[in-house]
């Protein structure tokens, strides 16, 4: 089983715009992926993904001042500009990141070191 952790705590932010200030225009995503998988030393498989993402600040109705944010409603404006498909895009990435670190079908060998 894999647990999704989407981070959107870092934004870019337009110093005033329409009469309201600090608003936001980018968000910094960040996605994990942790197993429910151990490694050798018995911590959770994880993998982690990131990008940025640009809202949509054409029309700003239903403003929210920067300091009422929650992390929750950046993270709910970063899915809904994404859209479901490539929220599940990220997130089946991740999955198959996360298969490779469990179960590699390749390792990197360097000449005169043990395998």
């Amino acid at each position: 089983m894999i647990t999704y952790d989407w981070n959107c705590k870092t934004v870019d932010a337009y110093i005033e715009k329409e009469g309201n200030a600090d608003v936001v225009y980018n968000v910094h995503w960040r996605v994990t992926g942790i197993s429910d998988q151990l490694d050798p030393e018995g911590n959770n498989c994880s993998v982690t993904n990131i990008g940025t993402q640009s809202l949509d600040v054409s029309e700003i109705t239903n403003f929210i001042p920067w300091d009422e944010v929650t992390e929750a409603e950046v993270e709910e404006w970063t899915k809904a500009a994404m859209g479901e498909e490539q929220v599940l895009s990220i997130e089946t990435n991740v999955a198959a990141s996360l298969e490779q670190v469990i179960k590699p079908t390749s390792i990197t060998l360097t000449i005169g070191e043990p395998a």
